[in-house]
C-alpha cells in the first residue's frame, strides 16, 4: 500500500482519482490550500470506500512530504507557482502530472500554445530531483467519481523518461481500468497527450457522452 498524494485533490479530477487509489487500497491524501477544504473532501469520500484503503486531508504541502507518489492534478493557471513551491519536496518521487493546458473561446476547448514543452516538462524542469510521469490526462472526472467498478473500456496512456518511474504509474493504472497502462513513450510527447483532452470534451458536447481513449491491435501484449 503506497501513500499517494493528490496535489488538487479538492477538485473534480483530484477526488476522482484519489477515490479509485484509496478504493483499490492505497492511502491517499488529498492535497488543498485550506487544509480544511482537504479535510472535509476526504471525509465525504471515505463513506465511500471499504476494505484497507484510506483517504485524508491535508495542506499540498504537508500531502507531498509525507507521500510515495505525488500525482499533480491542478489546473494550469496556477501549476508553474505551485511546483515551484513543492520542488524540494517532491525530489526523488514519482510525481504524476496529469494536467492539460486548455483554453476555451466561442469555438470551443482547445490547446494552448506552450512552445516546444508541456505541462509535465514544466514539471520536470521545476522539480528537477522528481522523477515526472505524464498520465491520467484523458478520464472523465465524472466517469471516475462514479459508481462503476472500473473504467475497463479505456486505456490510460504513460508517458515518461525515467523506466522505473513510468513502470509504477503503469501498474497504478490498473486500479483504474482492470489493466495496466500504455506506454505511450517519452515525457515529451506529453506535448501532444496534454491538448487532446480538448478533443474529448468537444466530443462530449456534441454527443452528449462521456468519451475516451482505447488503443486497439494490442492483442498480444501481456494482460491486455
Amino acid at each position: 500500500m503506497d501513500t499517494i498524494a493528490i496535489i488538487g485533490g479538492t477538485g473534480p479530477q483530484g477526488k476522482g482519482l484519489g477515490y479509485r487509489f484509496a478504493k483499490a487500497g492505497h492511502r491517499v491524501v488529498l492535497g488543498s490550500r485550506s487544509k480544511e477544504r482537504a479535510a472535509a473532501a476526504a471525509e465525504a469520500l471515505r463513506l465511500r470506500i471499504s476494505g484497507s484503503g484510506s483517504l485524508e486531508g491535508a495542506d499540498n504541502v504537508k500531502a507531498a512530504e509525507i507521500a510515495d507518489l505525488v500525482v499533480v492534478a491542478v489546473p494550469y493557471d496556477g501549476h508553474d507557482a505551485l511546483l515551484a513551491e513543492l520542488g524540494d519536496h517532491l525530489a526523488g518521487k514519482v510525481v504524476v502530472n496529469c494536467v492539460n493546458p486548455l483554453g476555451f473561446d466561442k469555438a470551443g476547448p482547445y490547446g494552448l500554445d506552450l512552445g516546444p514543452s508541456s505541462a509535465a516538462e514544466k514539471a520536470q524542469a521545476l522539480a528537477p530531483e522528481a522523477h515526472v510521469v505524464g498520465a491520467f490526462h484523458h478520464l472523465s472526472a465524472v466517469s471516475l467519481i462514479s459508481g462503476a467498478d472500473l473504467l475497463d473500456h479505456e486505456d490510460v496512456l504513460v508517458c515518461g523518461d525515467d523506466a522505473t518511474a513510468k513502470a509504477k504509474v503503469l501498474e497504478l493504472a490498473a486500479t483504474v481500468t482492470g489493466k495496466p497502462g500504455i506506454d505511450a513513450g517519452p515525457l515529451r510527447l506529453a506535448r501532444h497527450l496534454e491538448p487532446l483532452t480538448a478533443v474529448l470534451i468537444s466530443i462530449n458536447k456534441r454527443y452528449k457522452v462521456r468519451s475516451g481513449i482505447a488503443i486497439s491491435g494490442l492483442t498480444g501484449v501481456p494482460n491486455r
